[in-house]
């Protein structure tokens, strides 16, 4: 049935966009069935269940984190992801930006932008981004900008979702022509099971996928 679903999905993207298949709460039974499906991006929102799959997985899975991750969590995390979606704080930041230097590393990241309609969600806002963090992306050697990330406002109405994820699209459009120089600044992550054709209408690269191709989970 992964195997189905994953194949219907790759069948209906268009060629430029990912497909992360959130894996959180799943069993690494299931991921190996998407796996041989052909799945290579899987994201985890926490790091111990993450640092807990990895050595279980074949050494080809790129892993995404996805959810908020608070600082001293940071070596359960970083050794083994490809990219940190979830920068949502200059702190997070600053700190992901320390350990990479200090592991001589690299590592793709994307901004988390703030949607203000639920207060609920952390995330930075669009001033953060525009007049305080991108400014400066040359003192952060450890850290590639990559994009954005967002989450639409969780309701039923697709004319709301279709505002947030044309506010984050517009955003995303703003910061590339206003940073030419960070040409590396091309993903936008947005959209999950429930709203992903709208963000793929919006102009997603990114899209993050759970129960659409392992069902509900398991808690």
């Amino acid at each position: 049935m992964i195997r189905e679903r994953i194949h219907k999905i790759q069948s209906e993207l268009p060629p430029s966009v990912k497909l992360v298949a959130v894996s959180k709460f799943h069993p690494v039974s299931e991921l190996m069935e998407a796996y041989d499906a052909g799945q290579r991006i899987f994201g985890e929102n926490r790091p111990q269940e993450l640092a807990a799959k990895v050595p279980q997985m074949p050494s080809d899975v790129q892993w995404h984190f996805i959810g908020h991750l608070q600082t001293n969590k940071l070596k359960l995390v970083l050794p083994y992801v490809s990219m940190l979606q979830s920068v949502d704080s200059v702190r997070l930041l600053d700190a992901v930006n320390a350990w990479c230097v200090r592991e001589g590393r690299v590592l793709d990241i994307l901004l988390e932008l703030h949607l203000g309609a639920e207060e609920t969600k952390g995330g930075l806002t669009e001033r953060e981004i525009e007049n305080d963090i991108l400014p400066k992306a040359s003192a952060y050697a450890g850290v590639r900008f990559c994009g954005l990330m967002g989450m639409a406002t969780h309701t039923d109405d697709e004319s709301v979702i279709r505002a947030d994820f044309a506010r984050i699209a517009s955003l995303h459009s703003r910061l590339r022509t206003t940073f030419p120089a960070l040409t590396s600044f091309t993903e936008l992550s947005i959209g999950m099971s429930s709203d992903y054709p709208l963000a793929l209408s919006a102009g997603a690269t990114i899209i993050r996928l759970g129960t659409t191709i392992f069902g509900p989970r398991e808690y």
